[in-house]
C-alpha cells in the first residue's frame, strides 16, 4: 500500500503517486508525457502534444456554464534531481521513496518532485472530476522548466484561447505569486595550462553537508555556496603554502545552491599536518560564520596514493581561484518597491574541470531587466580580468505585478471564503513559466498559487500534507466562481 493512500483529495494523490513512479527529472520528461497523454484520451478529452514534447489537455465545460471565460490550468512536468552523496538512487529507473514525517511528506534522501508534481496531479483531478462546475479548460503541462523554462518558450501561440491562467506552480499557501523575476545564465570558460606537479602528496578535499536549495526562492537565507566554500580554502590556503590544483568540481543546475564540491590538490609530505590543521581551523571559522543558517558543513579529507597526476600551472591556478572568489554569489540588491523581496542575485552554480579548460555556470536573475544586463556585464568584466571567454545565452523575462488583476480579486476573495482567513500576495524572486507564457500571449491575466512545499531543488524538498487538500478545495472554489 503507497504511503499516500488515504489522503485527500484522492484523486489527486492517486495521480502523483503515479508521477512519482515514472522518472522525470528536467530532459527527461518523454515518459511522463506519454503517460499525461494518455490520461486525457483515457478520459476521453482532447489531449495533444507538440514537436518539443508539452502536452495540452481541452475540458469542455459543465454543462450550462458553457459561456464561461476559458481557464488555462498550467504546470511542468520535470523535476530537480538532488539526492545526497550517500543516496544510491537512480533517477533514470527508480521511483522515488516516499516518507512521512509527521504532517509532512517526504522523499528518502532525494528531492520528492512535489514541485511541480502536486500541481500536476491537482490538474489531472481537475479533468477526471465529472462533477465539479466550471467552464472550458486547457490545461498546460510543460517540459523543461527546471533548466530555464523551455517548454514554455515553445509553445505555439494556436494552442492556447484562454487569457485567465491559474499557475500551479507556487509553494506557500495563501500567498499568492503575482511577479516573477526574469533571469540569464553566464557560461565562464577558463583556460588551463597543465604541468608536471612539484609535490608529492594528492590531498582529496570534499565540503558537504550544506542545504542547497534554490538559487532564487531561498537565495535570501544566506546558504553557504559549496563551491564558494571551498575555493576560498584554496585561495586563503595557497598564500600560506605551496599548493597545486589538480581539479575543483561542484554544483550541477543553475537553479540550485551547490551543496557539495570536490577538490584535488597536490602538497609536499612535509606541509600535510600543517596543512589538515589549517583546514580543519578554516572548517571551523566557516561554521561559526555560517551559524544557524548552516548548521552541518563538512570537511572530508583523504591522502590519495599512486601516481601524482598533471596540475594546472601556477598561472592557471592564480587566474582561476581569483575569479571563483571575485565572482559574486547572493542577493545583489533588494527591492525597492515591494519589502523583503530580493530584486536582484547571482548563483554561482556549478563547475566541471576539464584537461584544457574549467566552465564556471551562472545563473542570474533580477525583476528589473536593467539590473539584469547590469550583472551579467560584471560576470562578464570579471571573466575578462581572468582572461577567460564567456558565454551569454538569451535569458527568459519577468512578470510584472498587477495589483489590479481581476484574477487577484478572484483568487483572494475565494480564498478568504473557503480558509476564513485573509490571503497575501507577493512577488518572487524566481523564474515562474507566467513571464513567457504573458509575454507570448498578451492579455493573460494569471495567478501563481500552490500548497506549502519546503526547500525544493534539495533532498530536503518536502509537502505539507494536509495543505495540498486546502489548496485544490481553493481551486475546486475559483473554477466554481469563474464559471
Amino acid at each position: 500500500m503507497s504511503v499516500v493512500s488515504g489522503y485527500k483529495p484522492a484523486s489527486l494523490w492517486k495521480y502523483f503517486d503515479e508521477i512519482r513512479k515514472i522518472p522525470h527529472g528536467s530532459g527527461n520528461e518523454k515518459a511522463i508525457g506519454e503517460w499525461v497523454l494518455s490520461v486525457g484520451k483515457q478520459l476521453g478529452l482532447k489531449a495533444v502534444r507538440d514537436k518539443v514534447g508539452n502536452v495540452v489537455i481541452y475540458k469542455n465545460a459543465t454543462p450550462g456554464h458553457e459561456k464561461a471565460p476559458t481557464i488555462v490550468l498550467q504546470g511542468h512536468l520535470d523535476m530537480v534531481n538532488e539526492k545526497h552523496s550517500t543516496s544510491k538512487h537512480n533517477f533514470d529507473k527508480d521511483p522515488i521513496e516516499l516518507i512521512e514525517d509527521g504532517e509532512w511528506l517526504k522523499a528518502n534522501g532525494t528531492t520528492l518532485g512535489a514541485d511541480n508534481g502536486i500541481g500536476v496531479a491537482a490538474a489531472l483531478a481537475v479533468l477526471e472530476d465529472t462533477k465539479m462546475v466550471h467552464g472550458p479548460i486547457e490545461a498546460l503541462f510543460t517540459i523543461d522548466e527546471d533548466r530555464g523554462l523551455n517548454g514554455a518558450r515553445s509553445i505555439s501561440k494556436s494552442a492556447l484561447k484562454g487569457r485567465i491562467m491559474l499557475n500551479l506552480d507556487s509553494e506557500d499557501l495563501g500567498v499568492f505569486s503575482i511577479g516573477c523575476a526574469g533571469g540569464a545564465d553566464t557560461h565562464i570558460d577558463v583556460p588551463l595550462k597543465r604541468v608536471a606537479a612539484t609535490g608529492n602528496q594528492v590531498l582529496y578535499l570534499h565540503i558537504s553537508g550544506l542545504r542547497g536549495g534554490h538559487s532564487g526562492i531561498d537565495i535570501h537565507e544566506g546558504r553557504g555556496n559549496a563551491i564558494k566554500i571551498l575555493n576560498r580554502m584554496l585561495w586563503q590556503l595557497s598564500k600560506l603554502y605551496t599548493v597545486e590544483l589538480v581539479s575543483l568540481n561542484g554544483g550541477d543546475k543553475h537553479n540550485a545552491i551547490p551543496r557539495e564540491a570536490f577538490a584535488e590538490i597536490v602538497v609536499q609530505k612535509k606541509d600535510l599536518a600543517k596543512i589538515k590543521s589549517w583546514l580543519q581551523k578554516s572548517l571551523k571559522e566557516i561554521r561559526l560564520e555560517f551559524k544557524p543558517v548552516e548548521t552541518k558543513i563538512a570537511l572530508e579529507m583523504e591522502e590519495l596514493k599512486g601516481d601524482i597526476p598533471k596540475v594546472i600551472d601556477q598561472a592557471s591556478k592564480d587566474r582561476f581561484l581569483g575569479l571563483i572568489f571575485a565572482l559574486p554569489h547572493g542577493p545583489l540588491a533588494m527591492s525597492r518597491s515591494i519589502k523583503e523581496l530580493v530584486e536582484t542575485s547571482n548563483n554561482v552554480a556549478a563547475i566541471k574541470f576539464g584537461a584544457k579548460e574549467a566552465t564556471i555556470l551562472c545563473s542570474s536573475r533580477s525583476s528589473n531587466g536593467a539590473a539584469l544586463r547590469a550583472t551579467r556585464d560584471k560576470l562578464a568584466a570579471i571573466a575578462a580580468m581572468a582572461k577567460a571567454r564567456i558565454e551569454q545565452p538569451e535569458g527568459y523575462p519577468g512578470w510584472m505585478p498587477n495589483l489590479e488583476s481581476p484574477i487577484l480579486k478572484v483568487t483572494a476573495d475565494t480564498y478568504k471564503e473557503v480558509m476564513k482567513e485573509e490571503a497575501r500576495y507577493m512577488a518572487i524572486h524566481a523564474g515562474l513559466e507566467c513571464g513567457i507564457i504573458g509575454e507570448k500571449f498578451p492579455g493573460m491575466d494569471m495567478i501563481s498559487f500552490g500548497p506549502t512545499i519546503k526547500h525544493p531543488h534539495s533532498p530536503e524538498e518536502k509537502v505539507h500534507i494536509k495543505s495540498v487538500e486546502k489548496f485544490y478545495q481553493h481551486l475546486e472554489k475559483i473554477l466554481k466562481t469563474l464559471a
